[in-house]
């Protein structure tokens, strides 16, 4: 199950016990700790598409920055995607004949802030911190038994569907990872009870061989329950190491914002991960 930690910057996130046994810098943050004013307070990682209220970007700069010196990886280089619902997957590494240095920082800062269009990041390279953003979505993180070869993917009902976890784990075999010793940990996300969806979704996943994350009653709209279709698609990988938990980004006003909850004027949480570095 994953812990909550407060960080001597009083920055509040979620880790996993499984991930932190392989010495592998991660976290799953809330939304404590941060500068953003209401309705952004206050770890504030993203700003919401489509809306009119939007968190300054230099308040966005200073909670990374808090975020990332509360994991000890204040340095880094971040590398992320613009996130579409979807099941693409990008590898993140240099070119063989090439050395890691320059040439791929300039990679991240050309490719991978923001412009590319997917929902995963893999990457064996050492000092790149993989992120993806959430508000009620899942978000996974990966590692390798060795902890070198690393993975971030945004997993919401549309990206279960399209199997985005299932082309993640074969991204991470590509980049030389056997998939039985992967080891994962999937992030607060919103619950099953607080999942309504509708007829034609909860189909999607009966489609998909996921009918026990579908709840029905009669007179009711069905529900779905992302974190355990997030789990049964991981083992169906062939993982069985996963920490899990018992959060909900929607009941949990106080550590989690929540798209739905807060009807799309909200912040993001980011769910971060790099490589072991030894």
């Amino acid at each position: 199950m994953l812990e909550r930690t407060t960080h001597l910057n009083a920055v509040v996130t979620y880790q996993s016990p499984l991930l932190r046994g392989l010495k592998v810098a991660h976290a799953f943050s809330t939304r404590i700790g941060g500068v953003s004013p209401a309705p952004f307070d206050s770890l504030n990682l993203g700003n919401p598409s489509g809306c009119d209220t939007q968190d300054p970007d230099p308040n966005l700069v200073e909670n990374y920055r808090r975020l990332q010196t509360a994991i000890g990886l204040a340095n880094a280089p971040r590398a992320w995607v613009r996130q579409v619902h979807g099941r693409m997957v990008e590898l993140l590494e240099h070119e063989p004949e090439n050395e890691y240095s320059e040439t791929l920082e300039a990679e991240i800062r050309d490719r991978f802030s923001g412009q590319l269009a997917a929902d995963a990041l893999v990457t064996p390279e050492p000092n790149v911190l993989l992120t993806i953003r959430v508000a009620d979505c899942v978000p996974i993180l990966i590692a390798s038994s060795d902890g070198k070869i690393v993975a971030a993917a945004h997993a919401g009902w549309r990206g279960i569907i399209g199997n985005v976890i299932e082309k993640t784990v074969r991204t991470l075999h590509e980049a030389g990872a056997v998939p039985s010793s992967l080891v994962a940990a999937i992030g607060p996300c919103i619950s099953l009870e607080n999942f309504e969806v509708g007829e034609e979704v909860a189909a999607e996943f009966l489609q998909h061989d996921l009918a026990s994350c579908v709840r029905t009653q009669p007179g009711r709209k069905p529900h779905v329950d992302l974190q355990l279709a997030a789990k049964t698609q991981l083992e169906r990988g062939g993982l069985s190491q996963i920490d899990t938990h018992a959060l909900c980004t929607f009941r949990d006003s106080a550590d989690f914002f929540s798209h739905r909850r807060d009807q799309g004027t909200t912040g993001r949480m980011a769910a971060v991960i790099a490589r072991r570095s030894i």
